[in-house]
């Protein structure tokens, strides 16, 4: 039985992070390798095509990794943590991190759920000092990206609820005592399983949903 009595899921880019994590890594990778910015938007327009294909909504099926196609595990891991200390721990609000140690002295786990891939989400999760990252990602980061995600764990939207039922199972938390941190829609599912969802910064499908349910509304922005 974990020593926590509860749990504080969070996600990252828009709610942490007043910035995209992913946007800022793929704008690295690519200026450090020009070559890719054809190369991936050919991959991604792809990857976006195969995926509607197969049924998959537009949502999803733009979400893909083509744009990583051909890099390896071990450099979007070196790129991750140099962009992580250069630039975005520079884009985590003082809220943001006030929110982060106020669940600690709570005896909370602070807990990363996030569609961000996984080198990304685990530099700065270390940074923020979160118990626990579950991100974009196979269980083993090696070798080199073909862009698909298949085999990998997906916390994406509706695939986020799992992950938080899973964790808090394992960790026997009660989730009526639990908090759910987004600012998107997509967000809505895993927080509306907590017992203390928390929009942030949210767009406006979200905030007219969160007024709705009587959910609390917090603005947290550099």
């Amino acid at each position: 039985m974990s020593k926590y009595v509860a749990a504080a899921y969070f996600d990252l880019d828009g709610t942490l992070l007043d910035a995209s994590s992913e946007k800022t890594l793929t704008a690295e990778l690519a200026k450090k390798r020009p070559w890719r910015i054809p190369f991936g938007v050919i991959m991604w327009s792809l990857g976006s095509i195969g995926n509607l294909l197969r049924g998959r909504s537009i949502y999803d099926a733009t979400r893909n990794r083509g744009h990583f196609s051909l890099s390896s595990w071990e450099t979007l891991e070196s790129i991750s943590q140099n962009i992580t200390k250069s630039k975005l721990l520079y884009k985590v609000s003082d809220e943001a991190k006030q929110c982060l140690e106020w669940h600690r002295t709570q005896g909370h786990r602070l807990i990363l759920v996030t569609a961000t891939i996984g080198p990304m989400a685990d530099a700065i999760g270390k940074e923020l000092g979160m118990d626990k990252i579950y991100a974009c990602g196979p269980e083993n980061r090696t070798g080199i990206l073909s862009g698909s995600e298949r085999g990998w764990l997906v916390p994406r939207r509706k695939g986020k609820v799992p992950v938080v039922l899973n964790d808090a199972e394992i960790n026997g938390h009660d989730l009526s005592k639990c908090y759910g941190y987004g600012n998107t829609m997509a967000d809505s599912w895993f927080m509306g399983i907590t017992g203390n969802p928390v929009a942030i910064n949210p767009e406006r499908k979200l905030r007219k949903h969160s007024i709705k349910h009587g959910w609390e509304i917090r603005y947290w922005k550099i």
